[in-house]
């Protein structure tokens, strides 16, 4: 079956990224070794520019615009880290933009995205369905929609980060990657099996959110009622169009992290590694530190995929 992106779109992408996004590192922490009972290799993309992973796609599509598309300006939707990837992607490139994002947004990110010079058109995301908010104010703009994740632009540019982290540890037997609508674990899972055939690529999400659990058990894309977990970048329904069947057919499976396995890791990555994660980005490491698929003794990919949290609710997260 032909996917949605290929290794050379990838590609393409990081010579897209150079020089506008940071190269993150890979960091190790011998207690998260211990604890895991592997080598853990820790991409740290919250440390990249808007403090995650969403910046690559964001950058990587709106650099592919037309000159009437730029124009025009674009449109996004998103509960925060998307919204701020293109809010500043579009301010390095000159182009108006217009969010729509949920009232519960965390607050430090929706104050980023109109720092970057955003418009933000907040909706109540347990009343109102995202999508039909974004299509009223594209009716109205005539801006360019830019998906979270169901888009090739986007998905290409997010998986940069494990291109990345494959050439600065390319012997990884595992890899884990965060899921909310599959555009950072698509891009992730098409560089991994490229670079290196027979590696274990598993996408993690949360108990509370397992759109992606179910829908690798039925074998189809099932649609849930809005999650309600910590983790503020899961909280999709179904698993995204064009994702989908790269996932299914590329990685190894998915695996399901509990909200306290979630809050532990977070916890322990910050007194340990001196690395903050907001929630969504310490769930692989709890897969790793809770062994949610066989790693004794391997190399491991933890995708920290980013370190966006309002500190007074960090503060609740791990008391």
């Amino acid at each position: 079956m032909q996917h949605a992106i290929t290794i050379q779109d990838v590609r393409a992408a990081s010579d897209r990224l150079a020089g506008v996004a940071h190269r993150t590192p890979v960091m190790r922490v011998r207690a998260l070794d211990e604890r895991a009972g592997a080598s853990l290799y820790l991409k740290c993309e919250n440390l990249q520019r808007v403090g995650a992973f969403k910046f690559r796609g964001a950058y990587n599509a709106l650099a592919q615009l037309s000159p009437e598309e730029r124009a025009a300006g674009v449109l996004a939707f998103s509960s925060g880290n998307h919204a701020q990837g293109v809010a500043l992607a579009a301010k390095l490139l000159g182009i108006a933009a217009t969010i729509v994002m949920p009232t519960d947004a965390p607050k430090a990110k929706l104050a980023a995205t109109r720092g970057y010079g955003a418009n933000v058109v907040l909706y109540d995301r347990y009343q109102v369905n995202r999508e039909d908010v974004a299509r009223k104010v594209q009716a109205e703009t005539g801006a360019t929609l830019i998906p979270p994740y169901d888009d090739p632009r986007i998905m290409a540019g997010q998986g940069t980060a494990v291109l990345e982290l494959l050439e600065d540890v390319p012997d990884l037997d595992v890899i884990f990657v965060p899921v909310g609508g599959g555009g950072l674990l698509s891009g992730s899972v098409v560089a991994a099996t490229a670079m290196r055939p027979g590696i274990r690529v598993y996408g993690v999400e949360t108990e509370a959110g397992n759109d992606w659990w179910q829908s690798w058990q039925r074998g189809e894309r099932v649609e849930i009622e809005v999650p309600k977990t910590i983790a503020d970048g899961m909280q999709t329904t179904s698993p995204g169009r064009l994702t989908w069947p790269i996932v299914r057919d590329l990685a190894a499976g998915i695996v399901l992290v509990s909200e306290d396995e979630t809050r532990e890791a977070l916890r322990f990555l910050l007194e340990r590694g001196k690395l903050l994660a907001e929630p969504s980005g310490a769930t692989p490491l709890a897969a790793a530190l809770y062994r949610k698929a066989e790693i004794a003794g391997k190399k491991v990919g933890i995708v920290v995929s980013g370190g966006n949290v309002d500190m007074e609710r960090l503060a609740t997260l791990i008391v």
